[in-house]
Parts: C-alpha cells; sequence; structure tokens
C-alpha cells in the first residue's frame, strides 16, 4: 500500500514552515496557516491511502489555520475531515460554532465552509489522526453530518471508542497491507464513521443496512478482544451483551467467513504469537501466556498454535530469542 511520509526536519529554518504549507495544502485541503515563530516549526505526518478514504498521522507544533471562502471558491474536494486529537487541544470555528477540543476527542470539519482554528500543545507537538473522505461517501443526509461540523465529542465506550482503536490501529499496522487489505479496510472505516456519526445525531435509522452490520460487527469485535483472557467467553455471553440471538450472531460471523468460536481462537492465538516473542515476557510460562489469553489447557494450546503457524510455542519463543541475539538485541 501507498505510503507518504515527510518531516520538515531535514531542511533550513526559513524553509519548513513554508513546506509543511505546500505539502498539506496539497494533499489533503488548501488553508492558510501561520505560527508564532516559523524558524523553529517542526513538524512531521504520514499518509496512507486506503482508496475510499486518507488517514493521515501528523505533528506539529502550534499553528493557526483559516480556510476562508477565497480558497473555498478556488478549490474545493468537498470532503469531510475527521480528526482524533492524540496530544494537545485546540479550537475552531466553523457553520456558526465555536468549539475547544482537547486529547481523546473527535472534530469533523467540513471543507465546503470558511473555517478557522488553533492547535497546539504544552509541551512538545500536537498529534492527531485525520481522516479525510468525500461527503458524498458518508451515506447520511447532509442536514445530520451537519449537526457535528466544528461540534468535538469524546471518545468513550461504544461505537466512539471503537472507531479511536480501529483509527490508531489503522496507523500503527497501515505500512503491512496490501491494496486489497486497505481498500477494504478503508470501507470499514467509512462504515465505523457513518455509525458514530449517526449515533452522535441521534439518528441510527439513518444508516444503511451495511453500515448498520458493520458497526455492529465491530462492536462484538472490541468486545470479544476487551474479553479475550475469560475462558468463559462463548456465543451467549456475546449476543446477550449486543441485544441480539445467539443465531443472528452466528448469522453475522458466516458473512465474514469464520465462525464465532474460530474467531476467538484465532484473536486469542495472536496474542500468545505476539507475547512469546516479547523480550520482556520470555522468563514467564508459555502456559501462564497461554491462560492470559483464555487457553486453559496446554496440550489444547499447543495444538491450536502449530495448527495456526506451523510451529510449537516454544520453537517460536526459542527461535525469535535466536534472531535477537544473532542481531545483537539479546539482553545479556
Amino acid at each position: 500500500m501507498r505510503v507518504l511520509e515527510w518531516h520538515t526536519g531535514d531542511l533550513t529554518a526559513q524553509d519548513r514552515f513554508p513546506f509543511w504549507h505546500q505539502t498539506m495544502s496539497q494533499s489533503l485541503v488548501s488553508t492558510w496557516p501561520t505560527t508564532d515563530s516559523p524558524a523553529d516549526f517542526r513538524a512531521s505526518a504520514r499518509l496512507f491511502d486506503l482508496g475510499a478514504i486518507t488517514v493521515s498521522a501528523m505533528s506539529h507544533h502550534r499553528l493557526q489555520v483559516t480556510r476562508p471562502a477565497k480558497l473555498i471558491r478556488q478549490s474545493d474536494p468537498e470532503v469531510f475531515q475527521l480528526h482524533l486529537v492524540l496530544t494537545g487541544d485546540g479550537a475552531m470555528t466553523q457553520a456558526g460554532r465555536e468549539a475547544h477540543f482537547a486529547v481523546n476527542h473527535f472534530l469533523l470539519i467540513d471543507s465546503s465552509q470558511p473555517w478557522r482554528g488553533w492547535r497546539g500543545a504544552e509541551a512538545g507537538p500536537a498529534k492527531a489522526l485525520v481522516v479525510q473522505f468525500p461527503k458524498s461517501s458518508l451515506g447520511l443526509r447532509s442536514d445530520l453530518a451537519g449537526r457535528l461540523v466544528a461540534a468535538p465529542f469524546p471518545a468513550r465506550a461504544g461505537i466512539t471508542g471503537v472507531l479511536a482503536g480501529h483509527l490508531r490501529q489503522l496507523a500503527e499496522n497501515a505500512g503491512d497491507l496490501t491494496r486489497q487489505d486497505a481498500e477494504a479496510l478503508g470501507l470499514v472505516t467509512l462504515d465505523l464513521i457513518a455509525a458514530t456519526c449517526a449515533h452522535r445525531s441521534e439518528a441510527p435509522a439513518a444508516l444503511t443496512p451495511e453500515s448498520r452490520r458493520q458497526a455492529l460487527l465491530s462492536l462484538i469485535h472490541h468486545f470479544i478482544r476487551e474479553r479475550l483472557g475469560d475462558p468463559d467467553l462463548n456465543p451467549e455471553m456475546i449476543a446477550a451483551a449486543h441485544g441480539i440471538s445467539v443465531r443472528h450472531l452466528y448469522a453475522i460471523f458466516q458473512e465474514q467467513g469464520i465462525g464465532v468460536a474460530g474467531w476467538i481462537r484465532r484473536c486469542r492465538l495472536e496474542r500468545c504469537h505476539r507475547d512469546l516473542v516479547d523480550p520482556l515476557q520470555r522468563s514467564r510460562p508459555i502456559q501462564a501466556i497461554a491462560a492470559r489469553w483464555g487457553f486453559g489447557d496446554a496440550a489444547t494450546f499447543s495444538r491450536s498454535f502449530r495448527a495456526a503457524y506451523g510451529v510449537s510455542p516454544r520453537d517460536h519463543r526459542h527461535r525469535a530469542a535466536s534472531d535477537d541475539t544473532t542481531d545483537g538485541t539479546g539482553m545479556d
């Protein structure tokens, strides 16, 4: 998948801010930014093309940004930007609203309406994940989406928390995605954003059936991941927590080509696979790691691990330790 990355660290002081301005305006939406100290300005960004959407991981020093009507008349891609604030805070004015936002807040911006705002952090750079997507792709009436413009809301439990976690995972793993995977995840991300906007607008009925199904599946996935260590996690518990029948739950998972139990097992094995190569857990018994993620029987865990990865848990750990030693990264 195509990933674009840039930073101002290698530029001369006089070129840093102009470079950032030009690059951001060409890659996302054209704006007029200013900063109190251009010579000291530092910024970086990674941009991931997910087909239907663009995700950017941004880091920058304090900025003031304006998108006046003049720029909109010159060029308007007719997109929304959904920002997830990771560090710092800020404020903006758009659509007659003045809003303040902070860490772990979402903020929706409309490219077709003038706006102004600022972003900064008391210590270090301000960081955010930004999803840019065509307004027409959201699948909601313009008045419903319009309720959320310049109206920040926190990422909490439920659909907003699921979306925030999804975006963080995308930013961490996007570089490893194939083109096909990236496009599929772009569509899933759109469905989650639509579900979040409908939830915040108190209009879930406005979602398409596919968006509702994808949002429910994402909520279920999140519920399962949060409870992988519970050996009693089962379809009955999952269905009851989401107000659906077990039969409906099975039908949802059948559509994605894997059963409920199979998906739980896959997630547990992935966590074990990760922990077994973690140098900080090298002295931890293998069965303790397996039990942490819901495997109560050592033999069952070993068989499942070998079937999934073609190697025993012990050999997987030994190979990783051997590789660390060969690379000179092992602990003496």
